[in-house]
């Protein structure tokens, strides 16, 4: 099996709780805390492990915070890496409100790192051994990273022979694209983000994606498209691929479990067309679960089953 390494810049521990009802000025008892260690590649990391698969999770730590986030990793028996930082990992606050059964996800903004620090995350990337055949650059960067600093991990990655996958927004994703990446899973809203336009209908998203595929800013584009499953597009096809209809318990997770599904099967040898059918597996089982709680192995198998069946 090839080697998948996850990077994750702007990690944070997510701290989950309920109450009955989220009302403002009000001292709110919360029920007692859950702690899971999250953030874009991490998630994807921790995805691969429960879809039976192994990688090296990459990521910055700084802080007792950081300290916890370690532990949670272990708890989890992730395969990790910390590139250390001065200032504290951050903490996010996720509230479950009894009475509407709705989600608050309040996040932070993350550690200010330092010109030194953000080299040094390069510079670990250069030196992991065994080199990764797929990198995984995925979630959000931390505040005063380099709007160009994706497109730097990118260039790092093609100096090591890697194939890049690149899960973010904004900025960041533009500039990342100019470098030519592997493969991008962009929703539909970053795909406007990249247009500078709304993107409303499914001929404007295949367009969009076969742009990106034009113009060689990645070979291999999938657009998450909720549960409408997704698009994937290459030079050689467009498919959509259509997953069934699933219970819905929360949409959290469900991208991230999308691009472990998929990486892990191209890590085992899978062909890219499989490989996104195996994702959109994954995210499709990532909203069968509560909270947020990732993927099962059994319900993505069975899913992908399903669906190769009916395509």
């Amino acid at each position: 099996m090839k080697n998948i390494v996850t990077l994750t810049m702007n990690p944070a521990i997510d701290v989950n709780t309920s109450v009955d009802n989220f009302v403002a000025e009000r001292k709110l008892r919360c029920s007692n805390p859950s702690r899971e260690p999250g953030g874009g590649g991490i998630n994807v990391s921790r995805a691969i492990r429960k879809l039976g698969g192994e990688s090296v999770a990459l990521y910055t730590c700084g802080g007792l915070t950081g300290q916890m986030f370690q532990e949670l990793l272990d708890n989890e028996g992730l395969n990790h890496k910390p590139i250390s930082i001065k200032d504290g990992t951050r903490e996010n606050i996720i509230v479950y409100e009894e009475s509407s059964t709705l989600q608050y996800r309040l996040c932070m903004p993350g550690p200010i790192m330092t010109d030194d620090e953000l080299k040094s995350s390069l510079d670990q990337i250069i030196a992991l051994d065994p080199r990764p055949d797929l990198l995984v650059a995925s979630g959000s960067l931390p505040p005063g990273a380099p709007k160009n600093f994706y497109a730097q991990v990118a260039r790092v990655a093609k100096q090591l022979g890697s194939k890049i996958i690149i899960d973010t927004q904004g900025e960041p994703f533009k500039q990342a694209l100019e470098e030519g990446l592997f493969l991008v899973k962009p929703n539909i809203r970053e795909l406007s983000q990249l247009a500078d336009h709304i993107i409303e209908d499914e001929n404007q998203i295949e367009d969009m994606a076969e742009k990106i595929v034009r113009n060689n800013w990645s070979e291999v584009v999938v657009v998450s498209l909720g549960a409408a499953g997704a698009l994937m597009v290459t030079k050689e096809e467009s498919r959509y691929i259509r997953p069934p209809a699933v219970p819905i318990k929360s949409k959290v997770g469900a991208g991230d479990s999308m691009v472990a599904g998929t990486v892990l099967a191209l890590a085992r040898g899978k062909t890219i067309q499989d490989a996104a059918f195996f994702g959109v597996a994954a995210g499709t089982a990532a909203v069968m679960t509560p909270g947020t709680e990732l993927c099962r192995r059994e319900d993505t198998e069975r899913l992908f089953k399903e669906m190769k069946l009916n395509h």
